[in-house]
């Protein structure tokens, strides 16, 4: 397994910050007229374009969700990073001084690629490439989608140079590129049959830890975690809960590291839960 050493010169992990900007709805079609003849011409294919701008987004999300992590232009970054980064400032950014935190950690519920954390961290599969199926509503399909197509080519690099696929329950460490977070932490959590084994507990504990750890190396002051293995994996959600919640109190028992943790949530139920659980604790 490969570690940060490993592929941190193979990579761009030097964050720079992004300057604000705003795109009319023309200028945004006229970004995606472009971006479309690019990736259509990779795919050997023409089409015209009189679609609505929402139309042609779309279709430039599922070329991307099914595209091989093959070298890219210059020219398409720069339209990408502008159209993606006006999108991520116009869907809101949620900064860590409107959470609340208690002994370090703040619960939210909401959409992850909009917490600007030191890093986010994605539920990614062994490959770490991302979600090929188009406009997959996996959180690793959101992650790679709106981050850029700079995250697949990282990932590519990374695997690369490991030569296997990812285990579970470690993590790697790419820029975010167009998310307002500065990283996005890579996890590989375990895939539950009927019901968890013991294995299962401490692979998911890992996850939790192996982030945390890489953060530390990183010097990063704040992390944001999804629900890893609960969705597709099929992790029960109280018992990951449980698990997520316990791993990372130890570790900031433990190593005493100064950094705020997020634990994020989508769904109404995971709130309960999480609410609940950090109650308790």
């Amino acid at each position: 397994m490969l570690d940060l050493s490993g592929y941190q010169n193979a990579v761009d992990l030097v964050y720079k910050p992004k300057a604000e900007i705003v795109l009319s709805e023309e200028e945004k079609s006229a970004i995606c007229d472009e971006m479309l003849g690019i990736l259509l011409e990779e795919r050997n294919e023409i089409a015209a374009f009189s679609y609505s701008y929402k139309v042609k987004r779309d279709l430039i999300w599922g070329f991307l969700n099914q595209r091989l992590p093959n070298p890219v232009s210059a020219r398409f970054l720069e339209i990408q990073d502008r159209l993606f980064w006006a999108e991520t400032l116009e869907n809101g950014v949620v900064a860590l001084d409107s959470l609340e935190f208690k002994d370090g950690i703040a619960l939210w519920q909401g959409d992850i690629t909009r917490i600007a954390a030191d890093a986010v961290v994605n539920a990614a599969n062994n490959s770490l490439l991302g979600c090929f199926i188009p406009h997959h509503k996996c959180i690793d399909n959101v992650i790679h989608s709106r981050a850029g197509v700079q995250v697949r080519l990282d990932c590519s690099r990374i695997m690369g140079l490991q030569g296997e696929p990812e285990p579970a329950g470690c993590a790697k460490i790419t820029l975010a590129y167009n998310l307002p977070s500065k990283y996005i932490i890579h996890t590989v959590g375990p895939m539950v049959g009927l019901k968890p084994a013991e294995e299962d507990e401490r692979v998911l504990r890992n996850c939790y830890i192996a982030s945390l750890n890489l953060a530390r190396q990183m010097h990063l002051s704040s992390i944001a975690f999804c629900c890893i293995s609960t969705g597709v994996f099929g992790y029960p959600a109280d018992e990951a809960a449980e698990i997520a919640v316990g791993a990372v109190k130890s570790w900031l028992l433990e190593t005493g590291y100064p950094i705020k943790v997020v634990f994020d949530v989508f769904l109404d139920k995971d709130r309960e839960i999480y609410r609940d659980i950090l109650k308790s604790v």
